[in-house]
């Protein structure tokens, strides 16, 4: 197999567990995962998270998108894959102009304000249509990791942007210390639908091939910032749950005990962080 960004032949990583396998490109560091392959214990379900944790993690993202990405008033935004439109929602209420991308891969309720004022698309960004309004801003929180084709996906994002736009993303890091400490424990390997995780590199290739100029990649202190409890459970009690390590209460307050202490050995160790913050401008042309 050939690494899909750099078309690098891939080797084959065996993790901690003796039988779950990633593709590895050995000149980006990309990896790439077949769930068959390796399986890691991961759960039933895309969605493994919890209500509270989200309401704590979207304010963490949105400061984190703020900092990546400054807007002038009355930008135009534009979301892929929106979920039910909490950060959109959040940039309507700052004044700005809004509209995303969705298949509606979770079937979730979208906030009625999004609805009512939002340019919306059933679709992936692929399928957009190219009259669509440039945007100042297009984003993603944890996408790339999912879609079949990133190159369609980072061509889009160019197609959607004014000249002198930024795309914005937000992707587990595949070059992290924490996976290769945690292995087949680590959390972000629990989701089924995460099919590749980007380095700094790939990301970086990826975009500068897709006509982008100016990538920046930096590493996110506060995102996932229940990834070490998650992981040390699962590293300490190896087991299948169908609903994740996050679906018990005993693990979320374990979690929450740990962030601080989880902060603190990213603030000391950023190559533990295990989110990229991804950002690069169109150019003029």
């Amino acid at each position: 197999m050939s690494c899909e960004v750099c078309s690098t032949p891939t080797t084959s990583v065996t993790l901690r567990d003796g039988r779950s396998v990633l593709g590895t490109c050995p000149k980006c560091s990309h990896i790439e995962r077949d769930p068959k392959a390796a399986p890691a214990h991961h759960r039933d379900v895309a969605y493994g998270g919890d209500p509270g944790l989200d309401r704590v993690r979207l304010a963490l993202t949105t400061r984190t998108l703020g900092r990546a990405a400054p807007l002038a008033p009355g930008s135009r935004v534009f979301e892929i894959g929106f979920g039910a439109g909490a950060m959109l929602r959040g940039f309507l209420d700052r004044g700005h102009r809004v509209a995303g991308c969705d298949p509606d891969q979770l079937h979730v309720e979208v906030d009625p304000q999004v609805l009512a004022r939002a340019e919306l698309h059933a679709c992936g960004i692929e399928e957009v249509p190219a009259s669509t309004e440039p945007a100042d801003l297009v984003y993603g929180v944890h996408v790339v990791e999912h879609v079949q084709d990133v190159h369609a996906l980072s061509a889009a994002a160019h197609r959607l942007l004014r000249p002198g736009g930024r795309v914005l993303f937000l992707t587990p890091a595949a070059d992290s210390s924490s996976l290769r400490s945690f292995s087949d424990a680590w959390w972000l390997l629990e989701d089924p639908t995460h099919v590749r995780f980007f380095s700094a590199e790939s990301i970086t290739r990826l975009l500068r091939d897709a006509g982008f100029v100016d990538v920046r990649v930096t590493r996110s202190l506060t995102d996932n910032l229940t990834m070490e409890g998650a992981s040390l459970v699962r590293r300490l009690r190896p087991q299948d749950r169908p609903a994740g390590v996050l679906a018990s209460r005993r693990v979320r307050w374990l979690a929450m005990a740990l962030a601080p202490a989880a902060a603190l050995l990213r603030l000391l160790r950023p190559r533990w962080r295990p989110t990229l913050v991804v950002t690069a401008t169109r150019g003029a042309s």
